[in-house]
Formats: structure tokens, C-alpha cells, sequence
């Protein structure tokens, strides 16, 4: 395969261009499948050790964002009344928040079934994948947002979006066209680096 020079300045731009943008700003518009499918395919290419492919991802649009919506808003109301702990105000949230969205994607690790890595890697090659899908609706000019909250974290949650027990739900990639786009901040990478001669 030929390698190609690409343009760095642009490359350096979008990763420095790629922001966290919540569903409460997305415009009531509907972005493009392909655009989707695009993101999908270059997830597609992130790192994995052994080829193991860890990364599943299920996809709501439409009429399938209120299913999820549902969906996770009644499980939360079946956990957490068993627990004594259900809240009015984060059932409502739960119960809208997808319906924000173009498109949710549902992030998943598939345990390979022989555990021939430590699983820090295969959730680490999932973490990669989704980046690669920031890039990517970066590039298009759209919003994403990866959040780990409502039914993240409930084994229950597991088998709706094609898991298995020893699989890992690593929560939902929000997407949309934004109204605005926000500036950010990072602090100087001298702080996080040490260099050994």
C-alpha cells in the first residue's frame, strides 16, 4: 500500500477541534446515515491487539431512540426503587435524553471468549474506536458526546444492546448537529510528559 502525505496542519486542527458537545444544544435535525455508517467504518480501523475486534456498537435512530429511552428510563426505575433510591428528576432525564440526539450509539466491549488479553486492552481498543468516531463527526461538523451515566453500569442493561455477563457496557456515543460549537482548554503537556536521554 502506498503511503500517502497527508496534511498534518489539518489533522493537528481536528484533534484539537474535537469537543464533548451535549444533546441540549444539537439542532432538531437529523444527520445523514452515511455520515453514521462513515463513522462506524473508521472505528473500524482503531487498534487492537490480536485483531480481537472487542468493539460492538448498537445504533438508535428514529423511532429507536425513544425505545431506548424507555427502555433505560424503566430500568432505572426497577433498579433503584428495589435500592430505595429512585429520583423523579433523573427518571424524566433518562426518559428524554436520547430523544435529544440525531443518533445514540451504544458502546460495547465483547469479551473475547477466550481471554487471551488482559481486559484493560480490549476496553482500551473500544476507547480508541470511539475516538476514531469523534474524529470522524468532527470532520463532518457534527457534535458528539460519550456519557457513561443512567443504565451504564447495570448488568440488566446488558443483554438490550447484544451483551453477554462477561461482556462490558461502556456507555452511549450522543450525536447531532450543534448550534454552537465551545472553545477549550488543556493544560501544558510539559506537565504530563518527562523525557529520559
Amino acid at each position: 500500500m502506498e503511503i500517502r502525505n497527508f496534511n498534518t496542519n489539518e489533522i493537528n486542527e481536528l484533534i484539537k477541534t474535537r469537543r464533548s458537545i451535549y444533546p441540549p444544544v444539537y439542532k432538531n435535525e437529523v444527520v445523514d446515515d452515511e455520515i453514521i455508517k462513515k463513522m462506524l467504518e473508521n472505528a473500524n480501523w482503531a487498534p487492537t491487539h490480536k485483531m480481537t475486534q472487542p468493539w460492538h456498537f448498537t445504533v438508535f435512530k428514529g423511532e429507536g431512540l425513544k425505545k431506548l429511552a424507555e427502555f433505560q428510563s424503566e430500568l432505572y426505575r426497577e433498579v433503584s426503587e428495589k435500592k430505595g433510591t429512585f429520583d423523579q428528576k433523573k427518571y424524566d432525564k433518562l426518559s428524554k435524553k436520547p430523544t435529544l440526539a440525531s443518533h445514540v450509539i451504544g458502546i460495547g466491549m465483547k469479551r473475547d471468549i477466550n481471554k487471551i488479553l488482559p481486559e484493560i486492552e480490549e476496553v482500551s481498543a473500544v476507547a480508541c474506536a470511539v475516538q476514531n468516531m469523534m474524529l470522524t463527526a468532527t470532520a463532518y461538523g457534527l457534535g458528539c458526546y460519550w456519557g457513561t451515566g443512567g443504565v451504564t453500569y447495570m448488568e440488566e442493561a446488558k443483554p438490550f444492546f447484544g451483551l453477554e455477563p462477561k461482556d462490558t457496557f461502556m456507555g452511549f456515543l450522543f450525536i447531532g448537529i450543534p448550534e454552537k460549537w465551545h472553545e477549550s482548554t488543556r493544560k501544558p503537556i510539559e506537565d504530563s510528559v518527562q523525557w529520559v536521554d
